[in-house]
C-alpha cells in the first residue's frame, strides 16, 4: 500500500477575522506513506496526527515540506490535515472536513488554520463548523515572508485580554465588511475591511513588516494583512496588477522571499493511492 497526499497552506484571521477566517494557498506539503517498517518518528506532528485515527505500527512516513515554518503560513496545519487525510485513506474512508476538523484539534487547536486546509478554499470557522463561504478571494495573495520566525504560543501572549469597545466595535464593522467581500467578490468592500484592532495592533512588535508595507501600501495592493501570528504578512493585490505589484515588493524588500500565490480551491487530498 503507499498513499501520497498533499495539503495546503493558509492564512489565517484576514484582518479582522480573528481566530475564525482562512484562506487556502496554493503552496502545498506532502506524505507519502507505505508498508514498509523501519523507524517511525512518534513525535511528529503528521504521524501524531495519523495515529488518532489509525494504527502507524509498519508504516513508513516520507514527508515533503514547502512551506516555511513558524512564519504564520500554517506549516503546522497543513502536516496535521496530511497525516488526518492519510490515515483515513489508509482505512478506507474519506470524512468530511468538520470531522477530520474535530478530530485535528486536539492537535492544532486553531480552526481557523486547520479548516482550510482540510477544506480549501475560503472557510470561515465558528463552534467546529466550517461554512466554506467562497472559493477565491477578491484579490492575489502575495505573502511577503521574512527570515525571522513567531512562536504562535509567544504572539498569542501578547494579546490583552481585554480591548476598549471602540476598538471591538471598529474590527466588528471590518469583520461584517469583509463577509460581504467574500459573499459578493467586491474588490472595493474588500479593500475597506482589511484592518484590524483586535489583534494586529498587539502582534506587530513580532511582525515588523505589517506597519512597513502598510505605512506605504504599492499602488496596485487592496490591503496587508497579517498571516496567521506573523511574522509573514500577505499583501491583496488587485487581480490585473499583481506582477507589478510583486516587482515593488521585491525591491522594497530584497532580504524578504515574496512569494505570489493563488487561492487554493481544493484542501488537504489524496493523490495517488
Amino acid at each position: 500500500m503507499t498513499i501520497r497526499v498533499r495539503a495546503p497552506a493558509t492564512t489565517a484571521n484576514v484582518g479582522p477575522g480573528f481566530d475564525c477566517a482562512g484562506v487556502a494557498l496554493e503552496l502545498w506539503n506532502e506524505v507519502e506513506v507505505s508498508d514498509g517498517g523501519g523507524d517511525t518518528d512518534l513525535d511528529h506532528l503528521g504521524v501524531r496526527a495519523f495515529a488518532l485515527l489509525a494504527p502507524t505500527d509498519g508504516m513508513l512516513f516520507r514527508w515533503v515540506d514547502r512551506i516555511p515554518r513558524e512564519r504564520g503560513l500554517g506549516s503546522s496545519a497543513a502536516v496535521i490535515a496530511l497525516g488526518l487525510v492519510a490515515a483515513a485513506a489508509a482505512l478506507g474512508g474519506a470524512p468530511a472536513p468538520e470531522e477530520l476538523l474535530a478530530v485535528g484539534l486536539e492537535l492544532e487547536g486553531h480552526a481557523d488554520n486547520l479548516a482550510p486546509a482540510l477544506a480549501g478554499g475560503v472557510c470561515l470557522t465558528v463552534g467546529g463548523r466550517i461554512a466554506r463561504v467562497a472559493d477565491d478571494v477578491p484579490g492575489v495573495p502575495i505573502a511577503l515572508v521574512p527570515d525571522a520566525t513567531v512562536s504562535t504560543t509567544e504572539a498569542r501572549a501578547a494579546l490583552p485580554a481585554t480591548v476598549p469597545h471602540t476598538d471591538a466595535a471598529f474590527s466588528v464593522g471590518r469583520a461584517s465588511l469583509l463577509g460581504a467581500a467574500l459573499a459578493t467578490g467586491s474588490a472595493d468592500l474588500f479593500a475597506a475591511s482589511l484592518e484590524d484592532r483586535l489583534h494586529e495592533p498587539y502582534r506587530a512588535l513580532h511582525a515588523p513588516l505589517l506597519e512597513s508595507v502598510r505605512a506605504e501600501l504599492p499602488e496596485q495592493a487592496l490591503g496587508v494583512t497579517l498571516s496567521g501570528s506573523g511574522p509573514t504578512v500577505i499583501v491583496w493585490a488587485r487581480a490585473g496588477s499583481w506582477e507589478a505589484c510583486a516587482r515593488e515588493l521585491a525591491s522594497r524588500f530584497p532580504d524578504e522571499r515574496v512569494l505570489p500565490l493563488r487561492v487554493a480551491r481544493s484542501g488537504a487530498a489524496v493523490v495517488q493511492r
